[in-house]
């Protein structure tokens, strides 16, 4: 069995990162580490997990694991990593966003599934950044992004984090919508970082409008940009840039936000209006846009089928 080890366990991440190693046949969760939880159950905290586990959060670390996840807040990984001398046996999976900017090896396996697979250091991308890569990556690919992309993203209110803010706030955040960061959301380093990988010299504008949304889970994102293809060539380009990866799936139908809910699926769709071609993307933020994902690369790192343990269902309902 493959140990690992959770580094800030009490947050949304790590919830619901816990959740997927708990019943992983090839995994066995060693220890929840939580500065501020130290020595509780960990179901007090996760309420949910009742009956699935016995496991406490220690206050104490060890490198006695094979991979060691990094679920804490960004910048606290680097300060992390700098008080905290780590074997090079082990593998880490940083989950923040300090190492993925030319750094560490970036987790997005639709990209760098070889490189993934060699890592010892791996950078878990931004939930905004998986799904808008996801949407743009088979054009960047054919070289095919020939102007500005225009870009809007609404996310669920865990996409904040479970410590409590003025626009996370029950009161406030239901029943509403907002903006904010538009034009300079901290993902677009890293988007754009992708998409020159793959189309060396791209740098045309990238438009993004982030909203908050009013509920819990998940990020519906739309981007459009000029192009000369048919929507049956789109199609094509898109269904080849996604045929080995088992959890990218191109929709014949407008999809919704329900059916990647709980899932570590994303599901885009696409149409064409004019010259431009519309992007619908949607994934779940605390899996396929976190956690889903930073298990996905672990399996990967240990030569696992990707998807094991991650083969789960949608809450359609």
């Amino acid at each position: 069995m493959i140990q690992a080890g959770i580094i800030g366990g009490a947050g949304y991440t790590g919830g619901e990162l816990i959740r997927l190693l708990l019943p992983h046949p090839q995994i066995q969760l060693k220890f929840v580490h939580s500065n501020s939880q130290a020595g509780r159950l960990v179901h007090e905290t996760h309420a949910d997990l009742l009956g699935e586990t016995d496991l406490r959060f220690t206050g104490d670390l060890t490198d006695a694991v094979d991979v060691l996840f990094l679920c804490v807040g960004h910048g606290e990984a680097s300060k992390f990593l700098h008080q905290f001398s780590i074997g090079n046996h082990v593998k880490i999976i940083d989950l923040s966003q300090d190492h993925r900017l030319d750094q560490w090896v970036y987790g997005l396996p639709e990209l760098n599934r070889d490189q993934i697979q060699l890592a010892h250091r791996v950078a878990n991308p931004g939930c905004f950044a998986t799904a808008i890569q996801l949407a743009l990556l088979p054009l960047a690919a054919h070289g095919l992004l020939g102007g500005e992309v225009h870009i809007n993203a609404t996310t669920g209110s865990t996409g904040a984090g479970q410590k409590p803010t003025d626009t996370s706030h029950f009161s406030w955040r239901h029943s509403n919508l907002s903006v904010y960061k538009a034009f300079e959301h901290q993902h677009l380093g890293e988007i754009g970082q992708s998409l020159r990988q793959l189309q060396p010299g791209y740098a045309h504008a990238l438009n993004f409008v982030p909203q908050r949304g009013s509920f819990t889970r998940g990020i519906l994102a739309t981007a459009y940009t000029r192009t000369d293809l048919t929507l049956a060539e789109a199609q094509s380009i898109y269904q080849k840039y996604y045929q080995s990866a088992p959890f990218t799936h191109l929709s014949a139908n407008n999809p919704d936000l329900k059916q990647v809910i709980n899932t570590n699926k994303c599901v885009l769709y696409l149409e064409k209006h004019g010259d431009n071609l519309f992007v619908i993307s949607l994934i779940d933020n605390l899996t396929k846009g976190a956690s889903g994902q930073a298990l996905q690369n672990c399996n990967l790192m240990f030569g696992l089928e990707e998807s094991t343990g991650l083969r789960l269902k949608a809450a359609a309902f």
